[in-house]
């Protein structure tokens, strides 16, 4: 990437040193996920453009991987510069000194056939667990959650089960929306009827969604420990960090409307009074503190609907996090 961005605007990038033409994640090195377990990587980048869209909405995340991908090349040349919102490095190394987290490329998709890609990405992420590395998923519209979660029956089987936890401003409780049972509405419903999900905490609720009151109801009966938007505000981060069990494995659905839209304007659910950056940032290493994070995916960044690429930034910087604590995490669990 040159000294500045397309369109002559001002870049910072030749700051951190040149780095050419960056097609990966933080131009990390580009790994088959068949050839993940001879590389040692603790964590996989994988782009995971859609799952199941409803017709009314459309493919409107398919972009976001490559968005993702080119707000991260900024940082491309300073993968070995201290990062603040974790104390160390930005990129973990292993004791080889290669780095820790790779990048898998995308999935393919169509926009016709959302059971091809339900099974596409369940195979890919089994893949990825099964090479013992922590699928990082760049998504994707909010239903990529479940076929995500699919994904880990045969991990869970071997390492046990999982406590998903939810930052969204809706709760994805609903059974079914016009039949359809694997769409936006319904992640966090497919996820409680899992056998290996034990567990789950949502933040971030807030105004108005799609559930109805049963939904609401349903959940709570399920065991959901509710942290809403303005219970966060009220009582810090510490709320959701208690909710955690110790030692427990952590799935982290990230959509990316549970940040407030002055900070993430790109999404397709846009509600005031949602997370900011810091608190977001802050969760992810009070849980890393506690708890192992087993997977992440960061979904319903729509980049048509991004101001500035401001949203994509905020995206690839929480997926970042995520991915440096995942991968030392896996790397003090292997040793």
């Amino acid at each position: 990437m040159s000294d500045t961005e397309s369109g002559g605007k001002p870049s910072i990038a030749g700051v951190f040193g040149p780095s050419g033409t960056v097609e990966t994640f933080l131009g990390l090195p580009k790994v088959a996920t068949s050839d993940l377990e001879a590389s040692g990587a603790k964590a996989a980048v994988l782009g995971v453009p859609c799952a199941t869209p409803y017709a009314a909405t459309g493919l409107y995340a398919a972009k976001a991987p490559k968005a993702m991908r080119e707000s991260a090349a900024i940082e491309a040349a300073a993968t070995h510069h201290f990062d603040f919102d974790r104390m160390a490095p930005a990129v973990p190394l292993g004791p080889d000194g290669k780095p820790l987290i790779v990048d898998c490329g995308d999935l393919d998709y169509d926009a016709e056939d959302h059971a091809a890609n339900r099974a596409r990405i369940s195979k890919a992420v089994s893949d990825i667990l099964a090479a013992g590395a922590v699928p990082i998923v760049l998504g994707g519209d909010d239903s990529s959650g479940i076929p995500i979660l699919q994904g880990y029956a045969d991990d869970a089987a071997e390492n046990g089960p999982l406590t998903v936890l939810q930052i969204d401003a809706h709760i994805d409780w609903r059974d079914e929306v016009n039949g359809e049972r694997f769409g936006l509405s319904s992640p966090m419903r497919r996820a409680s009827e899992m056998e290996w999900v034990t567990g789950m905490v949502q933040v971030g609720a807030r105004a108005v969604g799609s559930a109805r009151p049963s939904d609401y109801e349903d959940a709570v009966a399920w065991g959901v420990n509710f942290i809403t938007a303005a219970m966060l505000h009220r009582d810090g981060i510490r709320a959701v960090v208690d909710a955690i069990p110790d030692g427990s494995r952590v799935f982290v659905n990230f959509d990316l409307d549970g940040l407030d839209p002055s900070v993430a304007p790109g999404v397709i659910g846009p509600s005031p009074g949602g997370l900011f950056m810091h608190q977001a940032l802050a969760i992810l290493n009070g849980v890393a503190e506690k708890a192992r994070i087993a997977g992440f995916c960061l979904v319903e960044f729509a980049p048509d609907l991004d101001r500035d690429g401001q949203s994509a930034h905020c995206a690839y910087r929480l997926s970042a996090l995520a991915a440096a604590i995942a991968a030392e995490g896996a790397l003090q669990a292997a040793s």
